[in-house]
């Protein structure tokens, strides 16, 4: 009984899902009536997915139809980067990133709140683009979970519970 519980704290998004979310939100800029003529497309590349349309008001809305499929498939909208609406010729256009593993600076925040306001046996180290929490007591450990379930600066997922 005196070995120690552990889990990990990771950020990671499934790229199938997201690659749903987007043939979803083409479909329905290819079928709504007010996104005919104004050159309306979200393109996936590796890592960003580019908005084009017309103007900055139909690019916007471009990313309203793309968040909205993405809740829908259970991505949190907390793992999109998404940046300004910016012209490119005749057209703008709206870069978005997908965020994965946990920045360094988000996981020293993560440290600080389990440190400040977790229980008093639980033990958090950074490895890499993760969180590795630990404690004796199991309770303290699923206290900490629901503790982080409240972080929003990142979206935040608990695996390889021991």
């Amino acid at each position: 009984m005196a070995s120690e519980s552990t889990f990990d704290v990771v950020s990671k998004v499934d790229k199938q899902e997201v690659a749903n979310a987007l043939n979803q939100a083409q479909k329905e800029l290819a079928q709504r009536y007010d996104f005919k003529g104004v050159g309306a497309e979200v393109d996936f590349s590796g890592e960003k997915i580019l908005m084009k349309a017309n103007s900055e008001e139909r690019v916007m809305a471009v990313l309203d139809v793309l968040q909205s499929k993405m809740i829908k498939r259970g991505i949190s909208l907390k793992s999109l980067d998404t940046g300004e609406p910016y012209p490119s010729g005749k057209e703008f256009r709206l870069e978005t990133s997908i965020k994965e593993g946990i920045a360094q600076d988000i996981a020293k925040k993560i440290n600080k709140l389990i440190r400040d306001e977790g229980p008093k046996g639980v033990k958090s180290q950074i490895q890499g683009d993760e969180l590795r929490v630990s404690s004796k007591s199991r309770d303290d450990l699923q206290e900490t979970m629901t503790l982080l379930r409240g972080f929003d600066e990142a979206d935040l997922q608990f695996v390889n519970m021991r």
